[in-house]
């Protein structure tokens, strides 16, 4: 029941960021959309902040269960190229939009934010030292394609067409090739 309701308040909050022109998410806002009172809302989330770092871990809890159902297993059971490899795929074929955009672009201004982000990707995106400089540049560049692809389809600024999926995979192919696969 108190899972319930906290998702119901987080999955409120993201379809207030998703508002034409931009929603901005207050408690009390958070709370009308939950169909819940301000005090109702405040026992889950009693500051502002925390409601945000809350919904920052929701959607990075989304997009961490997505990479191992892809991967099928742990970020620490694979190589840097696997997890790489499904970060683009799912990066290239999951559902993005302006909420999602909006959660990761707060992150830049807010530390505690950027730290929910970074706790969650970290196992997914760093890359080992011994890795070499040509095998470091491939990952990289792979993972920033995939950066690209997933802010162009949640802003839906220059989004790239579902039907170039397949070339674009081809590319990732290419740059994976040589690397620790």
């Amino acid at each position: 029941m108190v899972t319930d309701s906290r998702n119901k308040i987080l999955d409120g909050a993201l379809d207030l960021l998703r508002a034409d022109g931009g929603g901005t998410v207050t408690l009390d806002a958070a709370a009308k959309q939950a169909g819940l009172t301000k005090p109702g809302l405040m026992y889950h989330f009693p500051t502002k902040e925390a409601l945000m770092l809350a919904v920052v871990d929701h959607v990075a809890a989304r997009w961490e269960q997505r990479l191992l159902d892809h991967l099928g297993k742990p970020a620490h059971e694979a190589t840097a190229a696997q997890r790489i490899r499904s970060y683009v795929e799912v990066a290239l074929t999951g559902s993005f939009d302006r909420a999602d955009f909006a959660i990761f672009a707060d992150a830049v201004y807010r530390t505690a934010l950027t730290t929910a982000w970074i706790a969650r990707f970290e196992p997914w995106l760093t890359l080992p030292p011994e890795l070499s400089g040509t095998e470091r540049a491939r990952l990289t560049a792979a993972r920033l394609l995939a950066d690209g692809y997933w802010t162009a389809a949640a802003t839906d600024v220059f989004p790239v067409p579902h039907h170039e999926h397949a070339a674009l995979l081809a590319i990732v192919d290419d740059l994976l090739k040589g690397t620790d696969s």
